[in-house]
């Protein structure tokens, strides 16, 4: 996940300053990475975490390009590339012993005002199949129609779980704190891996 939001951006937002925002492109491109990556793996957090070396700072110290890799005890990995110094990439690869998901536009969907979007899905491909120098069959694009844009519907969402509780005397739903936790425990482990030289930093749920 990658953007480049130009000198203004790098020079005055708070996520460039390191007593304000202070975790940079980690903080905002990573976040959004490290919670697609849980997705994934139904939000299991992983074993360890190694970030790639020569992450880039500026000149506050305030990281504006990292990346990292995730590993699990089943033999599970992930790896993620965030960036504020990059053209606008929103991707994602889930990548399994038999099949595969690809999205081009997390976040930011290309046409979610028109009501839908797509992603692709490969199944049914054999390596030994190829016809004419083409994958056969082709992935399989999917459609997911929605009836209002992402941000309505997180207003919505957070609208039912306050009314919830307040009309109904329900107990507030733990869920999305509890995902939200485990999003911030794997970066911290990643800025903790930058800091520590690029070293391994196991995984600690509290």
């Amino acid at each position: 996940m990658t953007y480049n939001p130009g000198p203004e951006f790098l020079k005055n937002s708070i996520r460039m300053k390191p007593d304000l925002d202070g975790l940079g492109a980690l903080g905002d491109l990573g976040w959004y990475s490290i919670q697609s990556i849980l997705w994934a793996v139904n939000y299991e957090l992983p074993k360890s975490v190694l970030a790639f070396p020569k992450s880039t700072f500026n000149e506050e110290g305030v990281i504006i390009s990292c990346g990292s890799s995730l590993h699990w005890e089943d033999g599970k990995c992930a790896t993620f590339h965030c960036s504020f110094l990059t053209y606008v990439t929103f991707d994602v690869t889930i990548l399994s012993t038999k099949g595969s998901l690809r999205l081009h536009d997390l976040t930011l969907p290309f046409e979610e005002s028109f009501g839908y979007g797509t992603f692709l899905e490969s199944s049914e491909i054999d390596y030994g199949k190829i016809e004419s120098g083409r994958w056969c069959p082709k992935p399989n694009e999917h459609v997911v129609e929605t009836e209002f844009c992402q941000d309505v519907w997180m207003v919505k969402e957070f609208v039912d779980l306050v009314g919830k509780v307040k009309s109904l005397k329900m107990k507030p739903d733990k869920k999305w704190g509890v995902k939200s936790k485990k999003v911030q425990i794997v970066l911290d482990a990643v800025k903790e891996s930058i800091q520590r030289g690029y070293q391994s930093v196991e995984i600690m749920m509290n």
